[in-house]
């Protein structure tokens, strides 16, 4: 009789929170013929935890002795790279360039005269007065030679003045043509 109660015994036991079932639905999923056999692990780390839950098994990748992109970066060479891949060291050398007005045409031109573009190597230059517009084309040699130095050679080729934004005389429908009201704002 001990025979008889020897099949009972073998039959596999099944377990109520049906991972037995996933767990031989895994095994008949890593027999598809055309599949890479998996490689089973021992011990620590082999895929399974205490609680029988699935971990995926990663490995690390280790940098060495030497540094790569996964290592901690300076900050100064992480914005440098950044502006390098956007392409903005150009509009960045012009807008410092802007910002120190003052300091590369003096304090007494730069308190009168304000740069507002920079395309193609024309500057555009805003003053208060047509005096102080007089005043910057006369000094254009110097100013154009200036900036070279600070945004490279060749990059301003001419300084476009304009003169303050003056009140329109136009107005109404009848209105004749000719000189206006000549330079009184200056």
């Amino acid at each position: 009789m001990a025979e008889e109660e020897r099949p009972d015994d073998a039959a596999p036991q099944r377990r109520d929170d049906g991972l037995d079932l996933a767990r031989s639905a895994a095994r008949a999923a890593a027999r598809i013929p055309g599949q890479p056999a998996r490689r089973k692990g021992s011990g620590k780390g082999s895929g399974t935890g205490s609680s029988g839950e699935f971990r995926r098994r990663v490995r690390p990748r280790s940098s060495g002795a030497h540094p790569d992109d996964r290592d901690p970066q300076l900050l100064g060479s992480a914005l440098d790279r950044l502006v390098t891949n956007h392409g903005w060291a150009f509009d960045l050398q012009v807008q410092g360039v802007f910002a120190r007005w003052s300091e590369l045409v003096g304090a007494e031109v730069g308190a009168h005269c304000t740069p507002e573009t920079l395309t193609e190597g024309k500057l555009v230059v805003r003053t208060d007065s047509t005096a102080w517009a007089t005043q910057l084309r006369m000094l254009a040699p110097t100013v154009v030679r200036r900036l070279n130095e600070e945004l490279g050679d060749g990059t301003v080729a001419i300084i476009e003045v304009l003169g303050p934004n003056l009140p329109s005389w136009k107005k109404g429908l009848r209105s004749t043509r000719g000189r206006g009201p000549r330079d009184t704002y200056g």
